[in-house]
């Protein structure tokens, strides 16, 4: 037995001018496709936590302007840092002892990097709550701690 190979099928144009006779290329009219329209897209949810990656220069400046943009942070601000051994805490305070200068950055003292495990070089991950004006620097130690506790070791045991 034999096989047949059958012919592709292709639509004629229905337009008035397309006849199955005569010239084909001149009488069919090329029919045009819509567009795809894309859905209407939901407003964007409230951001209540903006991040930032930064790293500490010699002087303990953190540059990431975007971060203090977000919370609307102004030179000459005046603020006030706190910080343990997993985080500084910087917050808009009028009686703060550090103002931003020329430019936005947050400046961590020589005393609180060392009290907070953090050097020069150190990368961080900043956390801006432009609803609680307060601006969080964690070192990448503690993330990573973090980020660890969550994925399950050998046995299925968080570690």
């Amino acid at each position: 037995m034999t096989e047949r190979v059958v012919a592709p099928v292709i639509p004629w144009s229905t337009s008035k001018g397309s006849s199955r006779s005569g010239d084909l290329a001149g009488s069919r009219v090329a029919r045009v496709l819509p567009l795809a329209v894309p859905p209407d897209l939901p407003a964007a949810p409230p951001v209540d936590v903006i991040y930032g990656m930064g790293r500490i220069d010699a002087s303990g400046r953190i540059a990431d302007r975007g971060v203090t943009r977000a919370l609307g942070w102004q030179i000459g601000d005046r603020l006030t840092l706190t910080g343990t051994p997993r985080k500084v805490v910087a917050r808009r305070d009028p009686a703060g002892m550090l103002a931003l200068g020329h430019k936005p950055y947050v400046a961590i003292p020589a005393a609180l990097r060392a009290r907070c495990g953090l050097s020069t070089g150190d990368r961080v991950l900043l956390a801006a709550m432009p609803g609680d004006d307060v601006l969080t620097v964690y070192p990448l130690s503690t993330v990573h701690q973090a980020i660890r506790g969550t994925v399950p070791g050998e046995g299925g045991d968080p570690r």
